[in-house]
């Protein structure tokens, strides 16, 4: 007994050990497990630490990249503002009508000196003309270079001079350099009917030198012509006038500056003067130095970058081409000013995000395991919580969506159906859960579905960009079918709404649709019906004057092309067309014999005539219209200047009212008549002209002077000015 005691002890203490470790072995996995993720946790938040430290620098160098392109970019302006005033004051020569006839009596007589007439006092008049625009525009030597002795013979620096179609030259202001080598090729360029920049070069008395040079044509010469008869050439000192537009105003930086550059063979050429005192065109160097920022910007223009100076400085640096030049405009500042205060705000961020992870980690690992079992607990309660109300959400809005009497449909930026309301399922004949998932081609076909992604796309793009969803909201009403197709014919209004993406679901678009396919026929059976009314009544009144059959629907017809001309609402429009169908109703109550009466009308006559408008509103007033059709007709006879029966004037008179009058009247004038002939289109546009502003609107008036010049509205409203037959 006592043996197998000892064996059954022994049997039962294995078992339990066994038991222990079963239960430990687990324990020291998950503690592995735990312990490689905090290190991994650490590790991750030390390399984001770092990561938004270097996102911070680069956004500090894409704002400095902005600022200094927006410094770069008002530099450039000013550039360019400052080379086409000097052009324009060579066009402004070259256009003189002066010069052009002195230039076209120059070629004319050729070299036969008997035929030119005047020309010596043609040309002091045009040398003193070229002396004047020089000294008022700055083509004159600066001030140092001009005082020269008297007895000393002056070398050409700066001026205004003209030359013949050979490029030879035949006035000039005195200081004007002689033209020869280049500058003589640049003019014969000018020549072919193109502007010239003379590029900046070293010219007299070692000062930077520009020019520029237009061709000149004779008074009735085509400028588009292959030849000019000469060319006006202007020489000036590149000075302040120029580079004092390269210093930014309010300027605060030590070590910013502009400067402009360009290309000569492989060397960089820097035409302006520099920060180190370097004068303009006195500084070339090589292309391939290395990182040099001057070689980036002519080979990268408009790029930004950080290179080195041409003192070898580390600096920030932004480019901009100038314009028809071989100048690339630079804005560069000083990486060690530009970045100093960023790099130290960037390197106690770090700092800070370190010790902080540290502190996080010491923090975590001291409460882990106090607290984890009860968080674990606490989070799953959570969990469940949250689980059951999202559930009891989406009960919720599913009996609302499917409440509604219209499709609700949710597609992401694919097309693929997220969510479809029971009445979108029943339309489509399909199981809710069958549609997830699905393209909107595989449910509702592929036309369909190619208009609404078109829609869905563009309104995805909208909402990209400003990220605003009630903005990039849309309503359209889409067409499906042919209208004689009483099953397949469909018109569906829709509302389609961007919907904003997050981890779980991509970006998408809710589309709201309801079928207005019935409305829609019978809103289009009641425009029917109203215009074949209106078409009887006009035919009531065309039968009592034979003369002015149609008036009214010719009247309704220039109207609406008059306002679709001034592009106004659809609503207006319809109002034009109705009103200007319905304004001679009135004349129902008008004798006949009245009507067709060639002349003499009495005051009376012709007011009852003339007021037939105001008869047929009184006629109509009890009518419903869609647009303000009554008070349009009402308001025919008002003027700009207000002494229409009303009072009305100006914005005072309905758009509509001020393109019916101008219809009106133009019908009137253009049509033959019992008493006269009909007038010509030229004859009734003047008429329309000198009344605009008093009597008529002037925008109506234009429109329809635009719609007969440029629209073919005189060939197709020419059957106006025809006889009626019975009168023919």
């Amino acid at each position: 007994m006592p043996v197998k005691d000892a064996v059954e002890r022994d049997k039962a203490s294995d078992k339990a050990t066994r038991q222990l470790e079963s239960v430990n072995r687990p324990i020291n996995t998950r503690m592995a497990v735990i312990f490689i993720s905090m290190g991994l946790a650490i590790a991750i938040a030390v390399f984001f630490a770092f990561k938004f430290v270097q996102n911070e620098r680069q956004r500090t160098l894409q704002e400095w990249q902005i600022r200094l392109g927006i410094v770069a970019d008002s530099r450039l302006a000013e550039v360019n503002a400052w080379l086409d005033q000097n052009f324009k004051v060579m066009r402004e020569l070259a256009e003189n009508a002066s010069l052009q006839l002195y230039m076209s009596e120059l070629s004319a007589a050729g070299s036969d000196p008997a035929a030119r007439v005047d020309v010596e006092a043609q040309g002091t008049y045009l040398r003193n003309m070229l002396t004047a625009t020089a000294e008022r525009n700055g083509f004159v030597p600066p001030v140092a270079a001009a005082q020269i002795s008297a007895n000393v013979e002056r070398v050409g620096i700066a001026g205004i001079g003209l030359t013949d179609a050979k490029g030879a030259p035949l006035s000039s202001t005195s200081s004007m350099p002689p033209i020869t080598g280049k500058l003589r090729k640049d003019i014969i360029k000018a020549l072919t009917g193109e502007p010239v920049l003379i590029d900046a070069y070293i010219g007299a008395s070692n000062l930077p030198t520009i020019g520029f040079v237009l061709p000149i044509y004779g008074i009735q010469d085509d400028p588009t012509g292959p030849a000019g008869l000469g060319t006006v050439v202007g020489i000036r000192v590149l000075d302040s006038s120029l580079f004092s537009h390269l210093a930014q105003p309010g300027e605060t930086t030590k070590t910013a500056e502009t400067v402009i550059v360009r290309r000569e063979g492989n060397t960089v050429q820097y035409i302006s003067p520099l920060g180190d005192g370097t004068k303009p065109l006195k500084l070339s160097l090589a292309m391939t130095t290395p990182d040099l920022a001057s070689a980036y910007a002519l080979k990268n223009p408009g790029g930004f970058a950080i290179k080195r100076d041409y003192a070898g400085n580390d600096v920030l640096v932004v480019s901009r081409k100038i314009a028809n030049t071989p100048w690339i405009l630079i804005r560069k500042i000083d990486v060690s000013e530009a970045l100093a205060s960023s790099e130290t705000r960037l390197k106690t961020l770090l700092t800070v995000f370190v010790l902080i992870i540290i502190g996080v980690t010491i923090t975590i690992i001291a409460v882990w395991r106090h607290g984890s079992s009860l968080r674990a607990a606490q989070a799953a309660e959570n969990f469940r919580i949250s689980s059951e109300r999202f559930k009891n959400m989406s009960r919720f809005m599913n009996l609302i969506s499917n409440s509604q009497p219209t499709a609700i449909i949710a597609v992401d930026a694919n097309g693929q159906y997220t969510y479809v309301n029971e009445l979108a399922a029943h339309e489509a004949k399909l199981p809710s859960e069958d549609i997830i998932g699905k393209t909107m081609a595989s449910v509702m076909g592929p036309n369909k579905a190619a208009v609404y992604e078109e829609i869905n796309a563009q309104i995805l793009k909208n909402f990209e960009k400003n990220k605003d969803p009630d903005a990039c909201r849309e309503q359209h009403i889409q067409t499906f079918g042919d209208e004689d197709d009483e099953v397949h014919f469909r018109v569906i209004k829709s509302d389609h709404i961007p919907l904003v993406g997050d981890r779980d679901y991509p970006m998408g678009i809710l589309m709201i649709q309801e079928d207005i396919t019935a409305l829609t026929r019978e809103r289009r059976r009641s425009e029917k019906m109203l215009r074949q009314l209106i078409d009887t009544l006009l035919s009531v009144v065309d039968r009592r004057d034979p003369f002015s059959a149609h008036h009214s629907l010719h009247v309704a017809q220039v109207s609406k092309a008059i306002a679709e001309e001034m592009e106004i609402s659809p609503l207006e429009t319809k109002t034009v067309d109705i009103a200007g169908s319905l304004m001679n109703l009135g004349k129902i109550f008008i004798p006949p014999e009245l009507l067709t009466k060639t002349g003499n009308l009495s005051d009376e006559e012709r007011k009852v005539v003339t007021n037939s408008y105001l008869v047929s509103a009184d006629l109509l007033q009890d009518v419903t219209f869609e647009g303000p059709v009554v008070e349009t007709i009402r308001q025919l006879g008002e003027t700009c200047e207000g002494t229409g029966p009303l009072g009305l004037k100006q914005e005072g008179i309905l758009v509509t009212a001020r393109i019916l009058a101008v219809a009106n009247a133009f019908v009137a004038m253009i049509s033959p008549r019992a008493y006269r002939d009909a007038m010509t289109f030229e004859k009734v546009s003047n008429i329309l002209l000198e009344e605009t502003g008093t009597k008529f609107d002037r925008r109506s008036v234009s429109a329809l002077i635009n719609y007969l010049e440029n629209r073919g509205g005189k060939e197709k409203w020419a059957h106006y000015r025809d006889k009626p037959a019975a009168t023919s």
